[in-house]
């Protein structure tokens, strides 16, 4: 197989490397699109996973199965599928108790681009097919269908921890793809007001249409202050984190939610940095704040229901989709593209239509 990997610091390129080995409950799958990611960034520039070499790329894709096990029940060669970007052991203890992300360690559920090779490939290996995989609809483009791996369930997943309730006000910081689905999360889950932190102009014109009420652009002073001042030194019921750094994101989430409030972050941090906030802001340790992190959980159940989500048009992730590529050479430019980010930038999607 070819994938688009990282060489090592710094480096990528396209290699070649034998078709993985499928087990008795895997699958093989070929891309029919793939998105590259912040996190795909994080890995190969900042050192986020520390040293890889020969590492294929790439966490979220849908795809066509090529080959599946022998006790493989519900899926076989031809299926098109949803692939979610955390593939879990849901044999392990740590599944059973509902964590299944952590299962065979913390995170462990993340393996794509992280313990093996990522979805950047002619064909990648799938782990536990009938746990994972999903049946992708036939209303779903595999362009939008790519949202699903990880945006979708990631965004969906802070509002989910936070617990947005009927009426919330709610503040999400960073309305990149992630922040847009913790957005469309919120206002699925009942939000009334909500405020996307947040100034490029193509984010800011997104975000209205996935529902956000107010909009707080951090040039114009401390986001907390804003939020503060809108609500009549309120705060929020709820903060959503999908971006941001480690020390001004948590002082500045901490510092506008009311008392009994929650926040989800579900931001990739820097695994160097420390998380800060004044202990006054938090009732000296005693204000019933609480901070939830989690990554995104996977699973057939779940994807399934995510794409009912965008079958019956609650979501529509074709609005985060600003560029598109043909051809699986073109993974390279996306991933450049992510690395820059221009300002008309929310996602690319590369169609793998020259992939047999």
């Amino acid at each position: 197989m070819k994938g688009f990997a990282m060489l090592g610091p710094n480096k990528t390129g396209f290699i070649e490397k034998e078709d993985p080995k499928v087990g008795s409950r895997d699958a093989l799958v070929r891309p029919l699109a793939v998105a590259p990611c912040t996190s795909d960034i994080h890995t190969v520039f900042e050192d986020a996973l520390g040293p890889r070499e020969n590492m294929i790329l790439g966490h979220e894709a849908c795809g066509v199965v090529v080959e599946v096990g022998e006790d493989v029940k519900d899926f076989k060669p031809g299926d098109r599928v949803l692939v979610p970007a955390i593939t879990s052991n849901w044999s392990d203890v740590y599944s059973q108790a509902g964590y299944a992300t952590d299962s065979d360690g913390m995170l462990g559920g993340w393996k794509f681009s992280n313990i093996k090779d990522g979805v950047f490939a002619t064909r990648f290996h799938v782990n536990d097919a009938d746990g994972n995989l999903a049946h992708l609809p036939d209303e779903i483009d595999p362009t939008e269908a790519c949202m699903l791996s990880d945006m979708i369930p990631t965004g969906l997943h802070a509002s989910e921890m936070a617990g947005v309730t009927l009426g919330d006000a709610v503040a999400v910081i960073g309305i990149g793809p992630v922040g847009l689905m913790a957005l469309r999360g919120a206002v699925l889950h009942g939000a009334g007001r909500v405020f996307a932190v947040g100034s490029r102009e193509k984010t800011v014109e997104v975000a209205k249409k996935y529902g956000a009420t107010d909009i707080i652009d951090y040039h114009n002073g401390r986001i907390s202050d804003q939020i503060l001042e809108a609500t009549g030194g309120q705060g929020v019921d709820k903060v959503l984190i999908a971006g941001w750094n480690a020390k001004d994101t948590f002082e500045e989430a901490v510092r506008m939610l009311k008392p009994g409030g929650s926040i989800g972050n579900v931001n990739y941090l820097n695994g160097h940095d420390d998380v800060v906030f004044n202990a006054g802001d938090w009732g000296v340790g005693m204000g019933h704040k609480t901070i939830h992190g989690g990554l995104m959980p996977g699973g057939r159940l779940r994807m399934e229901k995510l794409a009912a989500l965008v079958v019956n048009g609650r979501i529509d992730p074709s609005l985060m989709i600003t560029h598109r590529f043909e051809g699986f050479e073109k993974i390279p430019d996306a991933i450049e593209l992510m690395h820059h980010k221009p300002a008309d930038l929310i996602k690319p999607v590369v169609i793998c239509n020259d992939i047999d």
